[in-house]
């Protein structure tokens, strides 16, 4: 595998060259700053630009010419990364050696249709589409809560601190969702496209100097931006006394959703003694939360750990019995200080390290991870996956330790069920 970055001025371009796939994959990645009332809007413009464009007024319409693009796929997705909101969209198509030559220059043609020439008329995107759009945006933000998991997970952020934008909801808001008329839509659309940084990347067996021509071609954006804010978010100590939250629903299980602060952290301690810190705490079948609170004890359905490391935070999530409520966070609470007090043993680091390891072997395996670990390293410089490899298998004890006691349980937030289900 051969990694190379060009810097084209409005743009980086990232090219993978490896003929372990079928494929060629692209991703145009579009980042700004989260601006809370921008989320909504950037959601229905992922799914309009898979409703049609101007070439192709139907979904209809742009499936049949995926298909004649021998299955060509495209897809969209808008999250949040740190401090940046990132839209993407995604293009896989067989290699021509496995169709026709210029397939994949025409499946970028086709990308580059339903990016640049979406389906607008007198500067306004189609009101029609958009009402198809809105309806189904409409219909999922009203029935956030039948996802008890997410939505526990969403309301500990708003709960921790409403105004961090972590806090804020990447499904976006029904308010918002009001406001977005036609015209509105495609202003917004011109400002993204003049206004966000761009990162281009493609992986696959290709030519770097071939493959630079067509991206050029294909993705013609001119203006150059800068970063503007750090991805990081500020790293805020520890509330002195935890903050307790509840809402109840009508549901039979619970859903624990707790937000630990990790203040203080150094780079490798972030990136590699905090990975092994929360395998072996909650992040495996074989970590400490899920042997004792759920195996041991029965006190869960289910229950982990994962790290948030551009928030500097660990959440544990669990599905309870509110009956369990306050002896689940009694062990939960236990585990964080037997992990700062050293309690594990030297076979259970060994094995986190092992798993960890195995989860960079599979990175190998799938084009959109691989350009995700390329992706980290451009934007807060993460190590290579050798670089990761040789790290991690340099953790000790006394450097999880260190982490452990910078691991503090700062918000807990609980969606109570409130119904019985009856036998």
């Amino acid at each position: 595998m051969e990694y190379v970055k060009k810097d084209l001025g409005s743009y980086q371009l990232h090219l993978i060259q490896t003929d372990q796939f079928k494929t060629i994959t692209v991703r145009v990645a579009f980042r700004s700053p989260v601006v809370k009332e921008e989320i909504t809007v950037r959601n229905i413009l992922c799914d309009m630009f898979l409703q049609s464009s101007s070439k192709y007024p139907s979904k209809r319409d742009l499936t049949i010419q995926a298909q004649e693009l021998y299955a060509a796929d495209i897809q969209t997705n808008n999250s949040r990364l740190g401090n940046y909101n990132n839209l993407d969209v995604y293009l896989s198509v067989l290699h021509d050696k496995y169709t026709e030559k210029g397939n994949f220059q025409k499946a970028l043609q086709f990308l580059n249709e339903i990016i640049f020439h979406p389906d607008v008329h007198a500067q306004k995107f189609n009101g029609e589409k958009l009402e198809i759009v809105k309806n189904t945006m409409r219909s999922n933000l009203s029935s956030l809560k039948e996802d008890g998991a997410s939505y526990s997970l969403m309301r500990l952020f708003e709960v921790m601190d409403k105004s961090r934008v972590s806090s804020y909801r990447m499904v976006g808001y029904l308010d918002d969702l009001e406001k977005v008329t036609p015209e509105f839509l495609y202003q917004y659309y011109q400002k993204m496209i003049r206004s966000d940084m761009v990162d281009v990347f493609v992986i696959g067996d290709i030519d770097f100097k071939e493959m630079t021509r067509m991206v050029r071609e294909a993705i013609p954006i001119k203006t150059v931006k800068r970063q503007r804010v750090p991805y990081l978010l500020e790293d805020i100590r520890p509330r002195a006394r935890r903050l307790f939250a509840k809402e109840v629903v009508d549901t039979s299980q619970s859903k624990l959703a707790i937000g630990c602060r990790c203040h203080g952290l150094t780079s490798y301690e972030r990136n590699y003694a905090l990975t092994l810190y929360n395998i072996i705490l909650g992040g495996s079948g074989d970590s400490k939360l899920f042997k004792e609170v759920r195996e041991t004890y029965s006190l869960c359905y289910v229950i982990n750990s994962v790290p948030n490391k551009l928030d500097h935070l660990i959440l544990i999530r669990a599905g309870i019995d509110k009956e369990n409520y306050s002896k689940s966070l009694e062990l939960i609470e236990k585990n964080l200080q037997d992990m700062r007090k050293g309690n594990f043993t030297d076979d259970e680091i060994k094995v986190a390290q092992e798993y960890f390891c195995t989860a960079l072997d599979e990175v190998l395996d799938s084009p959109s991870r691989i350009m995700d670990n390329y992706y980290m390293m451009e934007l807060i410089g993460t190590d290579d996956l050798e670089e990761k490899r040789r790290k991690i298998m340099q953790v000790d004890r006394a450097d999880i330790i260190r982490v452990a006691k910078k691991v503090k349980m700062d918000t807990v937030f609980l969606l109570e069920g409130d119904s019985h289900e009856e036998n």
